[in-house]
C-alpha cells in the first residue's frame, strides 16, 4: 500500500524545510542549536499539518541521535517507561548526543503520563520533543513545562503551500509519471486553509480522481471531486478543525440549531469535551464579551462542569451552554480593543511610562517624580477625576469602541459623561 504524499515527500534535512523561518530560517531561533547539536527539550506548538513532526524529525537526523516516537493517542505510562529504557541504554548519560524522544500530540496525555517523564528529562536521559496543536499552558503540566522550551510553528502562507505543490509534483515518483498542470490553486488553497499536509492530501486525492495522466487542476476540478469525498468527522483527523470552525461560526451567527448540530458531530465522534468547552470560553469573550459578561461565567462553570463530569452527562451542559451564548447578544469589541492597542505597541514600541503613573516605593523614586501629580480617583466625586493615562506620544488614542448593544450603550453613555469629547465615545 502505498504511503500519501505528504509523507513521500517529507523533507529529511533542515535545507529542504518549508517555512518557520523565524525557528530554522537563517537567523531562525532554532538553526545554531540545531547544526551545532545542542538541542534542549522543547514543545512545538501549532496548528495541525505545519512541520512539527517534520521538525522533531530533522532534528534527529541533523544531531545524529537516536530517535524515538510515541503518540498520545494510543501511549500508556508503560509504554513511555519502556522508551525511556530503550533510551537509557543506546545514548550516554548526560553528553550532548542522548536519545531524542518525539511525543505526537502531548496534549493528550494525561496528568500522570507526562509525570512519568519528568525524571527522563531532568536527568537528561532524553531529549523530549513533543509536539501540540493546543496552548501548551493549559495542556502540559507546569513541572513538565518549565524543562521545556516552547516553539511557536505559523500556519503557511500561500507561497509555502504553492512550493509545497511545485515540490510534490517535481519530485514525488508517482505524480512524476502525470502531467500536471496547477492552472487555479484558490480551491486548494482555501480548502488546506493553511494545513500543508491536508493541502497535498487533497491534491492527490484530486489527481489520482482522474483516469488520464495529463491533469490540469483548476478551482471547479478541485471543488468536484472534494465534494464526492468527505469524511465522517475524526477528532484527530483534517476535519476536526473544520468542524470546530463551523460550531464556533454558528454561535457567533445567533443560530443555536446550526451550533447545536456542530456540537453533536464533535459529540459523536468523541471529542474531547475540554476542547469544546475551551472554544466555548473563547467565544464567550470574543464574541460577546461586554455585551452580556454573563456570557464567560456561564462557559468557566461549563468548562469546570464538564472536565470533572465527562460523558454522556457532558453533552448536556455542553448544550446549554452553547444554546445560552447563540442566543446572547453578541459583541467583538473587547476583542478588537486588544487587537488594536497591540498593533499600536509594535508601531511605537516601548513607550515610557508617564511619572504621574509610576510606582514610587523609594524615596529617591520620589525625588525624582515617579508618582508626582498622581490624581488618587476616589478623592474625587464619582470616583472620578479627568486625566492621563496614556503614553504623551499617543494621548488621545481610542481603542474601546462599546459594540451597539444594550450594555455598552450604557457604558458609552458612563464613559461619554466622564470623558466627553476625548475618546471620542
Amino acid at each position: 500500500m502505498n504511503k500519501p504524499l505528504a509523507e513521500r515527500v517529507r523533507p529529511k534535512t533542515l535545507d529542504a524545510y518549508i517555512s518557520q523561518n523565524h525557528l530554522v530560517g537563517e537567523k531562525g531561533s532554532l538553526t545554531n542549536q540545531i547544526k551545532k547539536g545542542l538541542i534542549p527539550s522543547l514543545i512545538l506548538w501549532g496548528p495541525p499539518g505545519t512541520g512539527k513532526t517534520t521538525l522533531a524529525n530533522i532534528i534527529a537526523e541533523e544531531s545524529k541521535r537516536p530517535f524515538y516516537i510515541l503518540s498520545a493517542i494510543n501511549s500508556g505510562v508503560k509504554d513511555i517507561r519502556e522508551v525511556i529504557e530503550k533510551a537509557k541504554q543506546s545514548g550516554g548519560l548526560f553528553t550532548a548526543k542522548n536519545p531524542i524522544l518525539f511525543i505526537d500530540e502531548i496534549h493528550r496525555f494525561s496528568k500522570s503520563q507526562q509525570d512519568s517523564l519528568l525524571a527522563a528529562v531532568e536527568k537528561g536521559w532524553v531529549t523530549l520533543i513533543g509536539a501540540t496543536t493546543e496552548n501548551p499552558s493549559f495542556e502540559v503540566i507546569p513541572a513538565l513545562l518549565s524543562r521545556c522550551q516552547v516553539y511557536i510553528l505559523n500556519p503557511f502562507n500561500k507561497e509555502d503551500l504553492e512550493a509545497l505543490l511545485q515540490r510534490a509534483i517535481k519530485e514525488d515518483s508517482l505524480l512524476q509519471n502525470k502531467k500536471i498542470t496547477l492552472k487555479e490553486t484558490e480551491a486548494l488553497m482555501r480548502l488546506s486553509g493553511g494545513d500543508g499536509r491536508k493541502l497535498l492530501n487533497i491534491f492527490e486525492l484530486v489527481v489520482n480522481s482522474e483516469e488520464k495522466d495529463k491533469i490540469t487542476i483548476t478551482n471547479d476540478l478541485v471543488m468536484s471531486k472534494v465534494q464526492k469525498n468527505t469524511v465522517l468527522y475524526d477528532k484527530t483527523g483534517e476535519q476536526h478543525y473544520d468542524i470546530i470552525s463551523a460550531f464556533i461560526k454558528s454561535i457567533r451567527g445567533s443560530d443555536p440549531n446550526g451550533a447545536v448540530y456542530w456540537l453533536a458531530r464533535m459529540i459523536e465522534g468523541g471529542e474531547d469535551v475540554k476542547f469544546i468547552a475551551r472554544r466555548l470560553l473563547i467565544s464567550a469573550s470574543e464574541d460577546i464579551g461586554l455585551a452580556n459578561p454573563t456570557a464567560l461565567v456561564i462557559a468557566n462553570n461549563c468548562f469546570l462542569a464538564v472536565t470533572t463530569i465527562g460523558y454522556p452527562e457532558a453533552r448536556i451542559i455542553l448544550s446549554q451552554c452553547t444554546i445560552y451564548l447563540a442566543t446572547s447578544a453578541k459583541s467583538n469589541a473587547s476583542y478588537a480593543a486588544i487587537g488594536k492597542a497591540q498593533q499600536i505597541v509594535k508601531q511605537t514600541g516601548d513607550l515610557s511610562v508617564p511619572l504621574a503613573l509610576r510606582n514610587a516605593p523609594t524615596k529617591l523614586m520620589k525625588d525624582i517624580g515617579y508618582g508626582k501629580d498622581y490624581k488618587y480617583a476616589h478623592s474625587y466625586e464619582n470616583n472620578f477625576v479627568e486625566a492621563e493615562f496614556l503614553p504623551d506620544e499617543i494621548i488621545g488614542t481610542s481603542f474601546y469602541e462599546p459594540g451597539n448593544n444594550q450594555r455598552e450603550n450604557a457604558l458609552k453613555d458612563f464613559l461619554k459623561k466622564r470623558w466627553k469629547d476625548k475618546y471620542q465615545f
